[in-house]
């Protein structure tokens, strides 16, 4: 049996489609961190209060956690208000998104556009030495 031209390209169509939903479907190169009993997403930690330095911030998650002061930690969702991508760097007090250059002060502010609102913030509270969502 041979296959037409047409049954080759809808062949060949499907395979790619198959594939990239494979891809997108596909397991995570990591595995994610067990929980204990009785503990939920808003009780795993995000990070260690020593690991975000003062005057500066640390990306955990898809939360920046912020700390102005010594003890003032702060959190905001790394989503930029511009286009929607993930602020994901920090240059001393700046926090960066890198698809369009804006930029943010550890209080969520605008410095730089093209982003013209602040980072959404996202509730984060101190327990013991850590920092969890709340």
């Amino acid at each position: 049996m041979t296959l037409g031209r047409r049954q080759m390209l809808v062949g060949s169509t499907i395979a790619v489609g198959a594939l990239g939903v494979t891809a997108a479907c596909g397991t995570r190169d990591t595995p994610a961190t067990p929980r204990a009993p009785g503990e939920s997403a808003e009780t795993t930690a995000l990070a260690k209060t020593a690991d975000i330095p003062v005057g500066s911030a640390l990306v955990a998650d898809d939360i920046v956690l912020t700390q102005e002061q010594p003890g003032q930690i702060r959190g905001f969702s790394t989503v930029c208000p511009h286009a929607g991508c993930a602020v994901s760097k920090v240059a001393g007090a700046e926090l960066i998104c890198p698809c369009h250059g804006s930029s943010f002060g550890l209080d969520g502010a605008v410095i730089t556009g093209p982003a013209r609102g602040p980072l959404t913030p996202v509730g984060v509270v101190v327990r013991g030495d850590s920092v969890v969502r709340g």
